[in-house]
């Protein structure tokens, strides 16, 4: 289907790991879910959630995905519910934690390097393609010494979760924007955003 778009959430599965910053991915397709109006349903044989509908009323119609494998084997339920629905690479939308952003903010982009990321290397892996869209959420660096995949692996602060409804809204905002206006508009909104937060 031409006009229709698939959003992945990437995350951990179960609730040991649900308010992780890794499950930043997660919690935006949450959100998305509640605007789209449905529930997730599990597809068993894809290893994923998933909810088909519309972004308002005749919007677009998209896909909503949150794979229940864990993060570094993600790519097979994607490819497998891409070519379900007939979705193409380009119209994908991987939303996902990123430790080079503050905190707090959004950026968008399509393909280029996963950067260390091993949801998005098996995503690529699976598509065979890095030529997808991707919603960064600003999660920010380890403080010190501390281990990447350790900080990513903890919740978000106390002082962080305060902040955490804004940062989720923002992501869904932005994903919406990408596909109703393109990757270039939503660039122009939340990549300002994002500066001005650097700067603060």
């Amino acid at each position: 289907m031409a006009d229709s778009w698939m959003v992945v959430g990437l995350g951990n599965p179960g609730p040991n790991y649900a308010g992780n910053r890794h499950n930043a991915g997660h919690m935006v397709l949450d959100e998305l879910a509640a605007r789209v109006g449905g529930s997730f349903t599990l597809d068993a044989p894809r290893k994923a959630n998933v909810l088909a509908g519309r972004l308002g009323i005749g919007g677009p119609r998209v896909v909503l995905v949150k794979p229940t494998t864990y993060m570094n084997v993600s790519g097979g339920p994607v490819g497998q519910i891409a070519k379900f629905f007939g979705v193409t690479e380009e119209n994908v939308i991987v939303v996902h934690d990123e430790i080079d952003i503050p905190f707090a903010s959004i950026k968008l982009k399509r393909g280029g390097s996963e950067g260390g990321h091993n949801g998005l290397k098996s995503v690529s892996q699976v598509l065979g393609s890095r030529d997808y869209l991707r919603v960064r959420v600003g999660v920010g660096r380890p403080p010190g010494r501390m281990d990447t995949a350790d900080w990513v692996l903890q919740n978000f602060s106390k002082t962080e979760v305060k902040d955490l409804p804004f940062l989720i809204d923002d992501a869904a905002d932005a994903t919406e924007l990408l596909i109703k206006e393109g990757l270039v508009a939503a660039q122009q909104k939340f990549h300002g955003k994002a500066d001005q937060a650097s700067k603060a």
